[in-house]
């Protein structure tokens, strides 16, 4: 033990500290989300403005939606296979993938419910309503 573990010891301080310890451990978490913030989110939240007001979400969002009534018509298979690749992503990425096609994701999450067709079927179409109504372009107010 050098001096200073044993100082820290004295003092009733963790005596690991670095790579290894709870510091070590902490700043690798740190530095991982301060790059997910970084480099996904915050460019992401400075661009949604601008693709909103042009149309483009919801241009986006309306062929998401009509590919996800395509599959509850013609290949509801299809969405299980979706669900589960979203499932079998990185934590960190299904994080991403929520937090980007918010609507969409919790409409998949909710078919593989096993709660009765009538209640998922109406919250897939109230998600599909509410997030077009939402990324609708409006005429600039002023």
């Amino acid at each position: 033990m050098t001096e200073q573990d044993v100082s820290r010891a004295a003092v009733g301080a963790p005596a690991a500290v670095g790579p290894r310890g709870p510091e070590g451990s902490k700043g690798r978490m740190e530095q991982v989300i301060s790059a997910v913030v970084d480099g996904v989110i915050v460019p992401v939240t400075g661009v949604i403005p601008g693709l909103v007001a042009s149309g483009a979400l919801f241009v986006v969002f309306a062929v998401l939606w009509l590919g996800f009534g395509a599959g509850l018509v013609w290949n509801q298979g299809g969405l299980d296979a979706a669900w589960a690749w979203i499932e079998g992503l990185p934590l960190i990425l299904q994080g991403v993938a929520w937090l980007l096609f918010l609507p969409v994701v919790a409409a998949l999450w909710a078919w593989e419910t096993s709660w009765p067709l009538v209640v998922r079927l109406v919250l897939v179409a109230g998600l599909a309503g509410w997030s077009l109504m939402i990324f609708f372009p409006r005429a600039p107010q002023g």
